[in-house]
């Protein structure tokens, strides 16, 4: 139908062209615009903290000692020896420091974004890689890397005696690109700085490559994990504003210059019992030299990244057909129990789905993974547990499912294959089953295919899947796009081939189709 005028005829109208145009343009502009104020904003952005009178540092409150914790008894308060210097440089620059939570692994992607904070006191290595995605400010502190292992494990004092064991690493960070680039070891990627250490402990890694500060804390009064050799690989910690906020840069530079000079960052780290030999590397530190790493796009290089988003694929397959297998077979008890069970089991039944549809799948696994073993000795492995919490929490929601089918089937039917002298058993199995089935499968296919997305969370055991590896590459490059387009991909794929899977199977149970 032709457009309306607005005489009340039909057709178009000289003016057409002209609207059109306009409205194209208004939409090049408003992109235009606002991509013009947020480089205006980043240049200015000194201006804009000076008037404001407060420097908005961030941070992850999860890091942990010594970086930046809640002391013991007192949730309310944010300690650490990022938080005393964040503070120490603010009442440099005449300003106040205000602290803003953002999660460690996307710190420096939200500060190029702009907007919430502006400027990052968190531990970021000053390298090369990071250099491509942020303006570093001059040094802050001097670190090394630090191999830790069990007291009881003599033998090993370097990485070479590790060849082909498990070491945990906190993600993206240069104790996890070094092990990438030495290769010939199996790296368990961490979220947090506590738990790979735990797991030590319990026999499940063989090591841990970490940073000196973090391995000072959690060491201390700790006899059953010793250091492995001296620390090696000398690196510095550096604050991070947004590329082009030259003012601001300069204005850290010349703060933690001052601190350096006056004593005060020696006060601050002697207070956290971090102050060692190694901080007169700051003092001789000069700038110039630094190199910044060639930025990658994932889609023109797919053939280097597309075979590691694959290999992490292999592990979100096997857990999640592992974890669905168990789901569908307990969830099926569940539905029988609650509907034909005794009144114990029952009862007994509802109060596991309501449980496990009730608390979150995260807590689940933390529960299973790191409580089980704390309180009461079980060492799950980190696959088997995954699969376990998965297939438990999933196994709440294929009950319910299980049960509309049963109860979608006419009662009339069991009712008569029960009147010719059929068991309830048989009778559950040869009549009722086969159609609840037929009425439960697309549910069923549907969380199946929903399992491969949350098969994500597993990562907080140190399972590298498929999002894991994309987020631990989009960190190193800082392609968030061309790697988020080949994972969406992949995972396009596996959700599709399931659901030909579930089509072949809903069709091959249609007996009664004509």
């Amino acid at each position: 139908m032709d457009p309306v005028r607005p005489d009340g005829g039909a057709g178009s109208r000289p003016g057409g062209r002209s609207a059109g145009a306009l409205l194209s343009l208004l939409l090049w502009l408003v992109p235009a615009l606002a991509i013009g104020a947020g480089k205006s904003a980043a240049a200015d952005s000194w201006d804009g903290i000076s008037r404001s009178g407060i420097l908005r540092y961030a941070n992850d409150a999860e890091g942990g000692a010594p970086y930046i914790y809640h002391p013991p008894g007192d949730a309310d308060r944010l300690v650490g020896f990022e938080v005393d210097l964040a503070e120490a440089i603010a009442q440099r620059l005449g300003l106040k420091a205000r602290f803003v939570q953002n999660n460690w692994d996307m710190l420096l992607p939200a500060l190029r974004q702009g907007g919430s904070f502006d400027v990052v006191i968190a531990g970021i290595e000053a390298t090369p890689e990071n250099r491509s995605k942020a303006a570093l400010s001059r040094p802050y502190f001097a670190f090394a890397q630090q191999l830790v292992v069990r007291a009881s494990d003599a033998g090993i004092g370097s990485l070479d005696a590790l060849r082909g064991r498990r070491i945990g690493v906190l993600s993206a960070t240069g104790s996890h690109r070094l092990l990438e680039k030495r290769g010939g070891f199996e790296i368990r990627v961490y979220q947090d700085n506590v738990n790979y250490f735990r797991d030590l402990e319990a026999g499940r890694i063989d090591a841990v490559l970490t940073e000196t500060p973090i391995a000072r804390v959690n060491l201390a009064g700790n006899d059953k994990l010793r250091r492995a050799g001296a620390p090696f690989e000398p690196a510095f910690y550096a604050a991070a504003v947004r590329p082009g906020d030259a003012v601001l840069l300069a204005r850290l530079d010349g703060a933690i210059e001052a601190l350096l000079r006056d004593g005060s960052l020696e006060r601050i780290y002697r207070k956290y019992d971090l102050w060692d030999a190694g901080q007169s590397a700051l003092a001789a530190w000069k700038p110039g030299g630094e190199t910044t790493a060639e930025r990658h796009s994932a889609l023109r290089e797919w053939g280097t990244y597309l075979p590691i988003l694959l290999r992490a694929s292999v592990t979100t397959v096997w857990v999640t057909c592992a974890g669905m297998a168990v789901a569908v077979v307990l969830g099926l008890g569940l539905a029988l129990a609650r509907l034909y069970g005794p009144a114990p089991a029952r009862w007994m039944a509802i109060v596991y789905i309501e449980v496990f549809r009730g608390t979150p799948l995260l807590l689940q696994i933390y529960f299973l993974y790191f409580g089980l073993a704390q309180q009461f000795g079980l060492r799950l492995t980190a696959g088997f547990a995954a699969v376990i919490s998965l297939g438990l929490n999933y196994a709440a929601t294929e009950a319910e499912n299980y049960r509309a089918g049963i109860q979608g089937v006419p009662k009339g039917q069991l009712e008569a294959a029960l009147a010719l002298g059929m068991k309830r058993r048989l009778a559950l199995r040869r009549i009722l089953l086969p159609q609840a089935l037929r009425i439960s499968l697309p549910s069923v296919t549907n969380d199946f295919i929903a399992m491969f997305k949350d098969s994500s969370i597993v990562s907080v055991i140190a399972l590298v899947e498929l999002t894991k590896e994309y987020q631990i590459r989009a960190i190193d490059t800082g392609d968030y796009v061309g790697l988020g387009l080949l994972t969406a991909g992949i995972y396009f794929a596996m959700s599709y081939a399931a659901s030909l899977g579930a089509r072949a199977l809903e069709r091959r149970l249609q007996h009664d189709r004509r």
